[in-house]
């Protein structure tokens, strides 16, 4: 296990010592640790306070950028389908990680398995009821404006 890898797992296990959930992020670029996450819902109720969403978080807001692109994530769990989501959002290309969904899982943290298996079903069939509500006659469209 190299070292961003043996970082990421520690942040875990620290996090689990404190009350959260074992999971610990390293954001890492040119073979130095960047910015740093661990989960942090048992703090602040925020049910996107994910580990790599906060290390992204840390990094965009002090690069003052979106592209992430030059950076690899190391996590000690599999991504969630959020954190997965933002990591294509930004541009990171690689990510390494020690605990798998399935392991994830079996330790009472299966909502990450639920939802990958939620989104390959199509939207009608989805436990989540989505429903379409196009604009209403005349009104301006925000996608139009983006557009010009």
């Amino acid at each position: 296990m190299d070292k961003f890898m043996e970082r990421a797992v520690q942040l875990a296990f620290d996090n689990v010592q404190d009350g959260g959930q074992p999971f610990g992020a390293v954001l890492m670029k040119d073979n130095e640790i960047f910015t740093e996450g661990v989960n942090e819902l048992h703090k602040t109720h925020d049910v996107s306070g994910h580990a790599e969403l906060l290390a992204i978080r840390r990094a965009q807001r002090k690069l003052k950028t979106d592209d992430l692109s030059a950076y690899t994530m190391y996590a000690s769990g599999e991504p969630c389908p959020m954190c997965l989501t933002a990591m294509y959002f930004a541009g990171i290309e690689i990510v390494y990680y020690c605990a798998s969904i399935e392991q994830a899982a079996q330790s009472g943290l299966g909502k990450s398995a639920m939802i990958y298996k939620e989104l390959q079903r199509e939207r009608l069939e989805r436990s989540i009821k989505m429903e379409h509500m196009p604009l209403k006659d005349g009104q301006e469209d925000p996608m139009k404006l983006w557009r010009k």
